[in-house]
């Protein structure tokens, strides 16, 4: 009577902790449901896209008529002629076009100026991972420079503003070996900063940057920023301005001392509003009109605010008559599984559409095609890292820029379609300059975190975020589930064990066994970190190959684990439960993808959907002896699959083959350059591949290999 008055008077456990317990008592099917869930609904990212709309009514795009007219086109031909002209006296030397564009400029009433830089020498520091390229001039005061880029840089002061904020125009060339495409960007961006100098409506500094690219886009922009927001003080700048500059006396003329104090003096304009990026591409092969590709992913999976990619598509496409084109990956377009699972979709949408015609997710089969295509190339844009362009630059510093490049679908030598393409080029280009002139504030108003399906199509982090939600679901409850069951277990162990038995003994301690689980993290961990730093040293070996150089990374990195487990135990010697093993990894990934999403979304997200379900079905190959035929053989199947294509080079291959469509056999080599590429742009998805990927791969193989002791207990009452 007194226990059943105690167990009526006990309080029943809140909804929430019973909840918990069911689902972990049933881990296994809630994990199965979650994961599946998980991948259907990325799948149907696509069909839940949403038109593109203007968020910030003060962009009022289109509003004003354009005043870029037929007379800026021929003052943009007679720029380009002039160009050629110069290219022609200068007999291969490259100063002639900086200095022909910086008198064109000075005519047109603007200050200008030359920026000369060195081309950055990307290598890979671990000090200096995550901190923004510094300029090699001051890290080499001591050197003579022959080789060194020059951009000429030109500034409009607005007429109606304080001089507090600024626009910036880029327009990028190669001074080596100019092209007819550059030169109609050069002529293109010269007529547009020309309208713009008798501009009376300007409200915001113009800042047009002609960028040599001889180095690349992006270290030309980015060496110029670096200066504009952190401006270098030298102990000795003659002797410095006579090194780089001295190799070339051609800027100036032989006695002018004031000339080039002025050229050389570095101007700036107010904060930077936003930056346009335009240069004309490639002459299309096919297609029935001029077309212009956006380029926004920036850094790390930064994006622009996407106000600035409505009001370019709006203005190209409902005023210029371009046609607007996004990243897309051309292999999933002619996809037959792919086309299936939209025929599946556009059914299932139909049905809902039935049942609530609110529910407006029907989209065609070539729509769902192209828009997981061009989803896609924008997830793998994000999660990579690294900009598409030298907008990422701009992004660095918190100003939202975008690269337009044209691609007319003319011969170059066809005036009269080259003059249509100059007037409605120039037409777009201020556009937009009007538009971003009527901001009073930063872009703030619409998404900066975002996926492109088509360029008037975007999924918002609300939407995206379900996915990710339902694979990171399941990790907390069978962390629990599995060290709740570890835990009972050895509390029947402890009560059937015998003192004295050296065996028994390894079991004492109770609730502490995790200890154990946690040192083999620990170890695996300053492993990842010591195989993340091998490239550092690797990559000072001269003269050897890609190849080569992965198969020196692999040979130490195995050497070093061995090692390590030598030292301090490996976790078959340690008697660790696999149970504790298994709950002490997917711990480890739910902090690792927690952190990653913060940093990169899209970096977690495709890691999610390759990591997520290799752990959480993972299970020693000993233990899944025990089940039946089918199960087993399903299990065991799912098992080697998913370790193989979570190993890094094979998710490599895969990442590889969706985004360009080729299946090359040398993986070990294309890995360490990839690996090399993300570390040269400091790219946080190189540090989630070695501290959380590599880890818990590391960790899952070691659950499936785990020889899976039987207790003690077991074996006496046998």
């Amino acid at each position: 009577m007194a226990s059943s008055a105690k167990e009526e008077a006990k309080p029943k456990p809140r909804l929430i902790v019973r909840l918990g317990v069911f689902l972990a008592s049933h881990h296994i099917l809630f994990s199965a449901v979650c994961c599946t869930a998980g991948i259907i609904a990325l799948l149907f990212l696509p069909s839940l896209a949403k038109n593109t709309y203007l968020s910030e009514n003060a962009l009022i795009p289109g509003s004003a008529n354009t005043l870029f007219s037929t007379e800026d086109v021929q003052e943009a031909n007679r720029f380009a002629k002039g160009i050629e002209a110069a290219i022609g006296e200068s007999r291969g030397g490259t100063t002639e076009i900086p200095k022909f564009i910086a008198q064109q400029t000075k005519n047109l009433g603007a200050e200008v100026y030359y920026h000369e830089f060195l081309p950055d020498s990307k290598c890979f520091h671990p000090l200096k991972f995550f901190t923004s390229m510094t300029n090699n001039m001051a890290a080499k005061p001591n050197g003579t420079y022959t080789n060194f880029g020059i951009n000429t840089v030109g500034i409009i002061r607005a007429p109606r503003g304080d001089g507090k904020e600024a626009i910036v125009l880029v327009t990028p060339y190669n001074s080596q070996k100019v092209t007819p495409n550059e030169l109609l960007s050069l002529a293109l961006g010269f007529s547009v900063f020309s309208l713009l100098s008798r501009a009376a409506w300007l409200s915001k500094d113009i800042v047009w940057l002609s960028a040599d690219s001889q180095f690349g886009e992006y270290s030309a922009v980015s060496s110029w920023l670096n200066q504009y927001h952190n401006p270098m003080f030298l102990s000795h700048p003659v002797n410095l301005d006579t090194k780089i500059y001295g190799a070339n006396q051609f800027l100036y003329k032989p006695d002018g001392t004031a000339e080039k104090a002025e050229l050389m003096a570095f101007k700036r304009a107010g904060t930077m509003a936003a930056a346009l990026i335009f240069k004309v591409g490639e002459t299309r092969k096919y297609g029935d009109r001029d077309s212009v590709t956006m380029y926004a992913e920036a850094s790390n999976g930064q994006m622009p605010n996407l106000d600035l990619l409505n009001v370019v598509h709006y203005l190209a496409v409902h005023r210029q008559g371009f046609r607007v084109n996004v990243e897309t990956f051309n292999s999933l377009l002619s996809s037959s599984w792919l086309r299936v699972i939209a025929e599946v979709f556009q059914n299932l949408g139909s049905v809902l559409r039935k049942i609530n015609p609110d529910w407006k997710l029907d989209v065609t089969v070539p729509d769902y095609v192209e828009g997981t295509a061009n989803l896609a190339s924008s997830m793998y844009n994000q999660a990579l890292g690294v900009p598409t362009g030298s907008h990422g630059a701009f992004r660095d510093y918190q100003v939202d820029a975008v690269s337009l490049e044209f691609a007319p679908a003319f011969h170059l030598k066809n005036e009269n379609a080259k003059s249509s393409f100059l007037l409605r080029g120039g037409r777009l280009t201020e556009g937009v300059v009007r538009s971003v002139n009527n901001l009073l504030e930063k872009f703030h108003q619409s998404f900066f975190l975002y996926f492109l399906t088509a360029p008037s199509k975007f999924i918002s982090v609300g939407v995206y975020m379900i996915p990710f939600a339902l694979l990171l679901a399941p990790l907390p409850i069978v962390a629990a589930a599995l060290a709740g069951g570890s835990k009972t277990k050895g509390k029947l162990e402890d009560e059937c064990k015998t003192k004295g038995n050296a065996d028994d003994l390894q079991m004492e301690g109770g609730s502490w066994k995790w200890l154990k689980s946690a040192r083999v993290l620990l170890i695996i961990q300053f492993w990842a970190v010591l195989v993340s730093l091998l490239p550092y040293y690797t990559s000072q070996i001269p003269g050897a190959m890609p190849i080569q150089y992965a198969v020196i990374w692999a040979v130490l990195s195995i050497t070093i684990l061995i090692i390590l487990y030598a030292m301090f135990g490996s976790p078959s010697r340690a008697g660790v439960e696999w149970k504790l093993l298994k709950a002490t990894m997917i711990t480890s990934i739910t902090i690792g993808m927690g952190l990653m999403s913060i940093i990169n979304f899209a970096t977690a997200q495709l890691g999610a959907l390759i990591l997520i379900p290799m752990c959480l079905f993972s299970r020693p190959l000993r233990a899944q002896l025990e089940m039946n035929f089918l199960p087993r053989t399903v299990l065991l199947a799912s098992n080697i699959l998913l370790t193989v294509l979570g190993f890094p080079p094979a998710a490599f291959l895969i990442m590889k083959g969706l985004s360009k469509g080729s299946w090359t056999v040398d993986i070990v080599g294309d890995f360490w350059l990839w690996m090399e590429f993300l570390w040269e742009w400091s790219s946080a998805t190189y540090l989630y591949v070695f501290l959380v990927h590599l880890p818990c791969w590391l960790l899952c193989i070691h659950v499936l290999l785990h020889p899976c002791y039987q207790p003690e207990s077991k074996m006496k009452q046998e």
